[in-house]
C-alpha cells in the first residue's frame, strides 16, 4: 500500500497538470477569435499651439474619439488597455510618438464608446518641428487575458496637420 503522503502528492500533481492543460487550451482558443475593431478620431479644436520658453513646441487638442472594440473581448479577456498616440517624422527621427490619451476598458459593455476630450498628456516636440507638420493619430490596444499571452494591435488614422503659425 502507498502512504497517505504519496497518494496526496499524486492527487495534487494530477490536479496541477489538468489545470495547466486547461489554461493552455484556454489560451489557444483565443487564436480562433478574429477581432474587427473600428475607431474614428476627429480633432474638433486646437486649443493652443505655442513655443515654450525652452524652444519646444507644445499643442493642446480637443478630440472626439469613437470606437467599437467589443470584438476584442472573449471569455478569456480580463481588460483592454487603449491609448491614442500622435505619430510624426522630424529631420532627427523617422518616428516620433507622443501619447495623448489612454484608458482601461474593464468589460465588453464599456468597449463601445464615444468621448469628447482634450489630450490627457502634453503634446510636446523637443524642438520647433511641429509648425505645419502632418501627423497620424493611432489608436493602440493591448488585450490582457485571464490566462495566456497579451497581444497588441493598432488602427492608424492619417490626414491630420498642425497650423503653420503659433496661436
Amino acid at each position: 500500500m502507498h502512504s497517505f503522503g504519496y497518494r496526496l502528492n499524486a492527487l495534487l500533481t494530477f490536479a496541477v497538470t489538468i489545470l495547466a492543460l486547461m489554461c493552455a487550451i484556454a489560451s489557444l482558443s483565443d487564436n480562433f477569435n478574429t477581432p474587427s475593431p473600428s475607431a474614428e478620431i476627429q480633432i474638433t479644436n486646437i486649443n493652443w499651439f505655442q513655443k515654450q520658453p525652452q524652444g519646444n513646441d507644445e499643442v493642446s487638442l480637443t478630440m472626439n474619439i469613437s470606437a467599437d472594440l467589443q470584438s476584442l473581448f472573449t471569455w478569456n479577456t480580463k481588460q483592454v488597455f487603449i491609448f491614442v498616440a500622435a505619430e510624426y517624422e522630424t529631420p532627427k527621427n523617422s518616428l516620433n510618438q507622443v501619447s495623448l490619451w489612454d484608458a482601461i476598458i474593464p468589460a465588453k459593455e464599456h468597449a463601445k464608446f464615444w468621448i469628447h476630450t482634450s489630450n490627457k498628456y502634453r503634446f510636446v516636440d523637443q524642438g520647433n518641428n511641429l509648425r505645419g507638420k502632418e501627423f497620424n493619430l493611432t489608436l493602440h490596444w493591448h488585450v490582457m487575458p485571464k490566462t495566456g499571452k497579451m497581444f497588441a494591435d493598432k488602427i492608424v488614422m492619417t490626414g491630420y496637420s498642425l497650423p503653420e503659425e503659433y496661436r
